[in-house]
């Protein structure tokens, strides 16, 4: 609490003055605080201990004026040689017992904040991790990490900067003052009428900071998106390819240039702060120096106390000045815990039942009965401040699915084919169950996908996507994702049957090589290859092939075409084509129009028949047979 003089007041005062006036405005939910509570009670126990440090620390921090002046007073003016060495002294314990109680303050505070910003990050990343793949279709994901880390601290706060500071602070100014106000009424409260001389310009000053800080967000903002667009690979390529450099030096130092000026008029406002709350506690204590050296002239006060009066000036404003603005403070807190528990407060759509059961083991098989589904709504999976817009979109749900019904033999291949739209890939996320049916059921060994374990599903459905994704890892990272605790040996079965083993037997740092941001490093054909690789390992039994060659060239996809036959090997599978040459030899054929099976059968029976299917293949294959 040592620091609560005016340089450490002006800080925590400026930061208060500068918030949004939008917070005080707010109307918080009722029971945000009994939750906010929630989080705090496992560290109760540190809470206490860090209350009774504050309140510790005050005190002794407080005493130091009242020893200076008895050194002048009673030491140094009476000529008294050992109390002024003893008093001079106890000053040095006392700050000596003022650094160590702010060190254990400190140190606790560090423990419960950084122990709550953990659990609540871990809590709404949990979360997150939980929601459907609507949700993250439709939100921001700068505006999630901005959820687990600018609120989880702002949360944070409340335990922390808030508590010690209402706590800390009060206890200090009713000492302060009931001091001082012993020592001289007269001082005390011209001391206190110079105080509104301070804030009511501060206030003006903090209202306008609280808007340059606002659109200084927002155009650091704009700066950062330029330069995440640009900095990736995809956005790189294309300003190369597309891009004339001097425009995109001049685009970017418009965007660097508007955030470069509201610095400057962000540090002017912050300098005029400080220098105005120097000024109010240097104007109070000239006058204490000066009503206080005539009241010394007179005898009415002794030149210690008034030395003393002086001392504990300096360390009333801030500590003020930070009160007069707690409001504020919590209010921020208590808005940031609102945004986490806005997010924490959306139901997942996919859960596992509590009476689930594991899919039965041996071959898979896979059956849609009477399927039908829409996609869900956007009040149903987002929130209007996670897609960066005032009010969530109301579109009539539309039917994707109408009535689906076949049926997927063990160890054998069932093609999904038809034109873009017509409802392919919604069916592969219903088997994976990264979408529930809205009527009908989807079964796997005769147990519906929405009562299975979770970890059943998982091991028994495999899925390879056109667009594979791998994270910015090695090799060996991105497949042991499949199965953290693969062998070498598997691995390298993997890799020989993913037709990729050569390519990564000759990377000088093989398995060790990273593949770069979404894989980028690689070529199209490898990272598919790669991904194949990754679901081997997995080794499920029921495979999903969502246009796996959709993007390849004719060796990639003849490389490739090697690996998916290797992997569908023995292997139930679910294979949607764009390329019907990838499908010829499927033990069934579905062709899908606006969510309906318009056709079904092999290869020879639908061109026999006539109709979508025999159409598609002439767009294909026509000019080429002839």
């Amino acid at each position: 609490m040592s620091m609560h003089g005016v340089a450490g007041g002006g800080r925590a005062g400026m930061k208060s003055l500068t918030k949004n006036r939008d917070i005080l405005e707010h109307r918080v939910k009722r029971g945000t605080l009994k939750r906010m509570l929630q989080f705090a009670r496992p560290y109760r126990g540190l809470l206490i201990i860090f209350l009774v440090t504050v309140i510790v620390d005050a005190i002794v921090s407080s005493l130091s004026p009242l020893v200076l002046r008895a050194i002048i007073d009673k030491g140094i003016a009476g000529k008294r040689e050992g109390l002024v060495i003893g008093l001079s002294a106890l000053t040095a314990v006392l700050a000596l017992a003022d650094a160590g109680l702010s060190l254990f303050q400190r140190r606790t505070s560090a423990i419960v904040g950084e122990s709550l910003i953990f659990d609540m990050r871990s809590r709404v990343f949990s979360h997150i991790q939980s929601m459907p793949i609507a949700f993250f279709a439709r939100a921001q994901t700068g505006a999630l990490i901005s959820r687990l880390n600018n609120d989880v601290i702002g949360a944070q706060q409340a335990f922390t900067d808030v508590f010690s500071n209402v706590v800390g602070n009060i206890i200090l100014v009713l000492i302060i003052l009931g001091t001082m106000f012993t020592l001289s009424w007269q001082i005390t409260l011209v001391a206190l009428i110079l105080l509104p001389v301070f804030l009511l310009p501060a206030r003006t000053v903090g209202r306008k900071l609280g808007t340059l800080f606002k659109e200084g967000y927002e155009l650091n903002a704009e700066m950062n998106t330029v330069m995440s667009e640009r900095f990736n690979v995809a956005g790189a390529m294309l300003v190369k390819l597309f891009g004339r450099p001097s425009d995109e030096r001049a685009f970017f130092d418009a965007h660097a240039g508007h955030v470069r000026d509201i610095g400057i008029r962000q540090s002017m406002y912050q300098r005029f702060f400080f220098i105005a709350l120097s000024l109010t506690a240097s104007l109070a204590t000239a006058f204490a120096y000066g009503f206080g050296g005539v009241q010394v002239l007179h005898g009415a006060l002794m030149v210690g106390t008034v030395v003393a009066l002086t001392a504990y000036l300096t360390r009333l404003y801030g500590p003020l000045t930070q009160l007069s603005n707690i409001n504020i403070d919590f209010m921020s807190a208590m808005v940031s815990f609102e945004r986490l528990f806005e997010v924490l407060d959306l139901t997942p759509m996919i859960l596992e039942s509590d009476q689930a059961v594991a899919i039965p083991d041996g071959p898979a098989r896979l059956s849609f009965d009477h399927v039908s589904f829409d996609y869900p709504g956007a009040e149903e999976v987002s929130l209007a401040s996670l897609e960066s817009v005032a009010k969530l979109e109301s579109v009539a749900r539309t039917q994707v699915l109408h009535d689906l019904s076949f049926e997927v033999e063990p160890g054998t291949m069932t093609a999904l084919v038809g034109p873009s739209g017509a409802g392919k890939t919604t069916v592969s996320m219903l088997v994976s169950r990264l979408y529930d049916v809205t009527a009908g059921a989807v079964r796997i060994n005769g147990i519906d996908v929405r009562d299975a374990t979770t970890a059943s599903l998982n091991a028994t459905v495999g899925v390879v996507t056109q667009d594979a994704h791998l994270f910015h890892d090695t090799i060996r990272r991105n497949l042991l994702f499949a199965k953290p605790d693969a062998t070498e040996d598997q691995i390298r079965q993997a890799l020989e049957s993913a037709q990729i083993a050569a390519f990564v037997d000759a990377l000088p740092l093989g398995l060790e090589t990273m593949v770069g941001e979404r894989g980028y490093r690689l070529s199209g054909g490898e990272k598919q290859r790669m991904a194949l690789a990754r679901l081997l390992l997995k080794s499920p039994r029921l495979v999903i092939l969502d246009e796996a060659t959709a993007h390849l060239d004719n060796e990639s996809e003849a490389l490739v075409q090697q690996a998916l036959e290797q992997t569908m090997r023995e292997r139930t599978s679910l294979v949607i084509a764009h390329r019907l040459s990838t499908i010829r030899s499927a033990d069934q054929i579905l062709v899908v129009e606006a969510g309906h099976i318009v056709q079904r059968g092999t290869h020879e029976e639908l061109l026999a028949a006539g109709g979508l299917y025999r159409d598609l293949y002439e767009r294909q294959f026509a000019p080429q047979e002839r």
